[in-house]
């Protein structure tokens, strides 16, 4: 059978289905290549480099697990208690994952920090466990866009009152130097007005009491400085402010906290 082309031309169907094949191959090939170079990029937020796959074969404790390979496992920029181990296995315990990471260098245990994926999730786990109140954003994610995520999880679990919130003094009141030394190396988040920033040698003080021997204050090393400087965060201006700290309290004197990293200190309300 003939194709009628106009101006006196013809072709055989045969040809033009050979056309209309070679134009197709043509288009899926632009296409597969278009793929090749521009891969889909990975959500925003908390994925990074990969750092591994496989199967979760035992919960350890509250943000730990082992890889049926033998690799254990810390899930990185949260904190978490004894209490909510039970809130890892659920979400984890005999499923495929994806690790993500800055580094896979391990801890000084031994245990791989990770971002941790469940199968294709867009969302780590950590997101997941803060959303749900039962973790805390550590702070120490320098990573400006996952910081934030991990932070709005766990705002919104806060609002919520959900898991941890639930209690209503799950912060800390930066005045109630009792109860602040009563999680003494326990992980723990503080909020008050900053009354003083002083400088004593190596270590910058945010004072929230005017007994600095006594009352709760957070030091910052001056090896940490330049966190806080790439941040954009001054300390003198936080005078006068409410902050929300969180890290491990210690007792020199008075409760201490020491923060390494600027995402240790947000703004809280009221300013």
């Amino acid at each position: 059978m003939n194709v009628w082309l106009g101006a006196g031309k013809t072709m055989t169907k045969t040809t033009a289905l050979h056309d209309w094949f070679l134009v197709a191959v043509l288009r899926c090939a632009i296409v597969i290549a278009a793929a090749i170079a521009n891969p889909p990029a990975l959500a925003a937020g908390c994925s990074f480099e990969l750092q591994g796959e496989g199967r979760v074969v035992a919960i350890i404790d509250a943000r730990s697990f082992r890889m049926e390979d033998g690799r254990e496992v810390r899930l990185a920029g949260i904190e978490t208690s004894a209490a909510h181990a039970s809130a890892l296995s659920a979400l984890v315990a005999g499923r495929n994952v994806t690790l993500r990471g800055q580094t896979d260098a391990p801890d000084r245990y031994g245990r791989q920090p990770a971002f941790v994926f469940v199968q294709q999730a867009a969302t780590p786990v950590q997101n997941q466990l803060l959303a749900q109140g039962d973790a805390l954003a550590s702070g120490t994610v320098a990573d400006k866009a996952c910081a934030a995520e991990l932070l709005a999880a766990e705002a919104a679990a806060r609002q919520a009152r959900r898991g941890i919130w639930t209690d209503r003094a799950a912060i800390k009141n930066a005045e109630s130097r009792g109860d602040i030394l009563a999680r003494i190396g326990q992980f723990t988040v503080v909020e008050g007005k900053v009354l003083s920033v002083r400088q004593a040698g190596a270590t910058s003080y945010i004072n929230f009491g005017r007994r600095w021997t006594r009352d709760f204050a957070v030091t910052i090393s001056r090896r940490a400085m330049p966190a806080f400087e790439a941040a954009g965060i001054s300390l003198k201006s936080l005078e006068n402010k409410r902050i929300r700290v969180r890290g491990w309290v210690e007792a020199r004197g008075g409760p201490r906290i020491e923060a390494a990293q600027a995402g240790q200190i947000e703004m809280a309300g009221e300013n």
